[in-house]
């Protein structure tokens, strides 16, 4: 090993140049992209079983990968090393499964030993490629091809180029699959129930407040209102609801000061609905919180969850703090 003094400038050329060959790369499989695409498409989405992604070293690693995107974004996959699978892990595939396999130059020992196996189960095989004509090519029921000609690698041996391909093109598959079945906001949040995308997608019924509403009649006085407002746990709000249950306004404790200093302490026996802010915002309980901080910023700190204009909860922007969302 001959280490080598670079500069700074030389540092960042060397980088760029990965990022120009592996960003031509993707463009490239972009450009070729054509009806075989669509048919592997096809081939995953009427899977009645499981995807079982499969390849070696590197291209394993990016089995791996894709395995778990398609996993999250609601395509059930698995990943197998072929390696273990020609020792008895291969049972794990089934009739009902297809089997996507990589590999760059479609002519992977492990992989190939496998196909024969995967042929007698009447398994489809998609395999990404690079080389056409190669074993895995050959034997495979569609194969997309990745066409990179060099590698990132300055001695062009190291699997860089090709696997950002691979990678780049199986999130294609993943996506254009989430398409196809329509996955929606709430069928992804079920797939991420934890982490920071799980807390992005959490509903407003997740976190809302529904026991000991601060419910109030508009008929009765500021007085008890304040009363209400001053009560343990309460979130400084009191609902205003008619005879129907139905949502009439709010008291917040901003509008009692207010109050005070326009009536000049002549308010206490006021009726609430003298007083009380019509027509507030509310929220569904089915909108994600990330719609509900929007409504709120920095205006308000509570908003009345209703059905049909009947106040079912109360969110207030502690809620949210607490659910560590912000």
């Amino acid at each position: 090993m001959s280490i080598k003094s670079y500069t700074n400038n030389e540092i960042l050329s060397i980088a760029k140049d990965v990022l120009d060959n592996e960003a031509s790369a993707i463009l490239k499989v972009k450009d070729i992209l054509n009806e075989s695409f669509c048919k592997a498409v096809d081939i995953l989405f009427n899977c009645k079983g499981k995807i079982v992604v499969t390849g070696m070293g590197k291209s394993g690693n990016i089995g791996k990968k894709i395995s778990a995107t398609l996993t999250s974004t609601g395509t059930t996959a698995v990943f197998l090393n072929p390696a273990e699978a020609i020792h008895g892990d291969i049972g794990i595939l089934a009739e009902n499964d297809v089997l996507l396999a990589l590999s760059k130059s479609g002519n992977t020992e492990e992989i190939n030993t496998i196909i024969p196996f995967v042929k007698r189960l009447g398994i489809p095989v998609i395999s990404i490629v690079n080389e056409k004509d190669s074993s895995l090519d050959k034997s495979s029921d569609v194969s997309l091809y990745i066409n990179v000609d060099k590698e990132a690698c300055p001695m062009n041996l190291a699997p860089t180029t090709s696997t950002t391909a691979m990678l780049a093109l199986g999130d294609a598959i993943a996506v254009t699959l989430m398409h196809k079945k329509g996955i929606s906001e709430n069928e992804f949040k079920l797939f991420h129930p934890g982490g920071m995308i799980g807390k992005q997608l959490l509903l407003v019924r997740d976190i809302m407040e529904t026991e000991n509403l601060p419910f109030i009649s508009p008929d009765e006085t500021v007085k008890q209102a304040l009363e209400i407002i001053l009560s343990k746990n309460n979130r400084g709000i009191v609902i205003v609801v008619d005879n129907n249950k139905n949502l009439s306004g709010i008291l917040v404790d901003g509008d009692l000061k207010r109050i005070a200093l326009k009536y000049e302490g002549n308010f206490l026996n006021k009726k609430v609905s003298e007083v009380m802010t019509k027509n507030p915002k509310t929220i569904k309980q089915d909108c994600f919180v990330s719609e509900a901080l929007k409504i709120m910023e920095n205006k308000y700190t509570s908003l009345i969850v209703t059905q049909d204009n009947i106040p079912t909860g109360l969110l207030h922007i502690h809620d949210i703090l607490l659910a560590k969302i912000i």
